[in-house]
C-alpha cells in the first residue's frame, strides 16, 4: 500500500483500460458499469457513490496528476480542453487511485481527512492523439479539496 501526505501533488502513470480509470474511497465497491451513460461519455465523466470514473481519449497508459488541497484551484481554463466538476465522499480517509483493470491491493493510495471532496477535472491535449489512437500528449488533472457534494457539472466542453 502506497500513503502520501494529505495535501500536495500526486503523479502517476495509469493504464486507462476501457478508456477511464478511477478516484474511489477504499471501501467503495467501484462499480460503474450502469454509470457510463451517453451522457457520462459526452462528459468524460462517471460517478458513482464514493467513485469517480475519468474518461481518457486513449486506452493506453496515461500520466495524471493528483492534487489535494484546502482550496478550490483557480477558474483559467484557458489551456485546458475539458473541465469537469463533481463530488467524491470518502469516508475511509484513503483515496484508491487506479485504472479500472489494475489490482486494487497493489493500487496507489492518497491519505486524506475521512469526508466529502469535491473535484475538478482538468483534460489536456484531447487532440494530439495517432491516427492509431495509441500515442499522444493527452493529460489528467484532479484537483481535490473539502466540499459539500455537487453535481456533475461541465465548466468547460471539448469542442
Amino acid at each position: 500500500m502506497l500513503f502520501w501526505k494529505k495535501l500536495g501533488k500526486h503523479q502517476f502513470e495509469l493504464f486507462a483500460d476501457y478508456h477511464q480509470f478511477y478516484l474511489q474511497d477504499e471501501t467503495a465497491k467501484g462499480d460503474l458499469s450502469d454509470s457510463w451513460t451517453q451522457q457520462a461519455t459526452d462528459d468524460l465523466l462517471a460517478v458513482a457513490p464514493c467513485t469517480i470514473g475519468v474518461g481518457t481519449v486513449r486506452n493506453m497508459k496515461v500520466p495524471v496528476e493528483v492534487i489535494v488541497q484546502d482550496s478550490p484551484p483557480n477558474n483559467d481554463f484557458e489551456k485546458w480542453d475539458h473541465v469537469v466538476d463533481c463530488s467524491l465522499d470518502v469516508p475511509s480517509g484513503i483515496i484508491v487511485v487506479a485504472g479500472c483493470t489494475d489490482y486494487f491491493p497493489d493500487a496507489a493510495r492518497i491519505k486524506v481527512k475521512p469526508g466529502g471532496y469535491n473535484a475538478r477535472i482538468y483534460y489536456g491535449g484531447l487532440d494530439t492523439l495517432s491516427e492509431d489512437g495509441l500515442e499522444g500528449d493527452d493529460h489528467y488533472h484532479v484537483y481535490l479539496w473539502p466540499g459539500q457534494p455537487r453535481s456533475v457539472m461541465v465548466l468547460k466542453r471539448r469542442k
